[in-house]
């Protein structure tokens, strides 16, 4: 099967569900989704994270290059995006944060698993996981400047974060009987995002979608440039420094969509960005593959 072919396989099925919640949301007149929203930042997203960590098939130990890579990718990613905020006339707290955190989730785990095996899924479990504890800190700081340090230690996101690691790196193995209801939990949370993203793409606007190419273009780019300065700086294996920059190419993440709906910070532009951004991903995703396998 090609690489083209398998990034389709990926894509479209994230289209077609943005594309459901979309129609949902027509036919039943915008229902609301703060409640939905909010399970999924404190109930399925946590579990999804610790069920990921605390799988014992997942060394973290050794895979601390590539916490390291997540943490510098993110904010290198930010510093270089400030300035297209700037001169295209964006709201830095709406444009930036999406450009730092991509999609590792829902799009990183599956394009691992195809393109390196298991062992790729537990390098980018860790490149997920840096990445999320670092949205629910410095990225939640960003989009509101006016959040507080002692409610973000009440996150459900990144105490899930530290519990996971914490079991991860300690060898810790859960029981079956606990560890496959967390991940069955958990396995909710991308197509609950998915659906939440395409009833709010009822509230974007014609013209958010320039400045959301703007954004389709910029996290891509940023994240693979950042990551091809790593690669000779970092003690990384050679699959290591694909995941890395398979990582760097990934396009924004839907719970940009969530934060940004959360703290009221645009999510109507945000949810432009993220689908935009997601749809060209067809572009940068091999791009990031060829620099990946070579």
């Amino acid at each position: 099967m090609s690489v083209a072919l398998r990034i389709l396989e990926i894509v479209v099925p994230v289209i077609a569900i943005i594309v459901l919640g979309y129609a949902l949301g027509r036919l039943w007149g915008k229902p609301d989704m703060r409640v939905v929203n909010r399970l999924n930042l404190e109930v399925f997203g946590p579990f999804l994270v610790l069920a990921n960590l605390s799988d014992k098939g997942v060394d973290l130990l050794s895979l601390w290059p590539l916490v390291v890579a997540s943490i510098i990718i993110v904010l290198g990613s930010g510093l270089l995006a400030w300035p297209f905020a700037k001169l295209s006339g964006q709201n830095p707290r709406t444009f930036v944060p999406p450009m730092m955190f991509n999609n590792c989730g829902n799009m990183g785990l599956p394009l691992a698993l195809f393109a390196f095996g298991p062992t790729g899924v537990a390098g980018m479990v860790a490149l997920f996981a840096a990445s999320n504890l670092l949205h629910f800190t410095v990225g939640a700081f960003i989009v509101h400047k006016h959040a507080e340090f002692k409610l973000l230690l009440k996150s459900p996101m990144v105490w899930a974060t530290i519990i996971g690691a914490a079991l991860g790196l300690s060898g810790t193995n859960l029981p079956d009987s606990v560890h496959a209801p967390m991940k069955m939990i958990g396995d909710c949370t991308i197509p609950v995002m998915l659906l939440a993203l395409g009833v709010r793409m009822l509230d974007v606007k014609r013209e958010d979608f320039s400045n959301s190419l703007l954004g389709a273009a910029v996290c891509p780019l940023t994240g693979l440039f950042v990551a091809g300065l790593l690669v000779s700086v970092l003690p990384m294996t050679k699959e290591q420094v694909g995941l890395i920059y398979l990582f760097g190419s990934l396009p924004p993440a839907v719970l940009n969509f969530l934060v940004a709906d959360y703290y009221k910070q645009e999510p109507e532009k945000v949810a432009s960005i993220v689908l935009v951004g997601n749809i060209a991903s067809i572009v940068f995703i091999p791009l990031g593959l060829l620099f990946a396998l070579r």
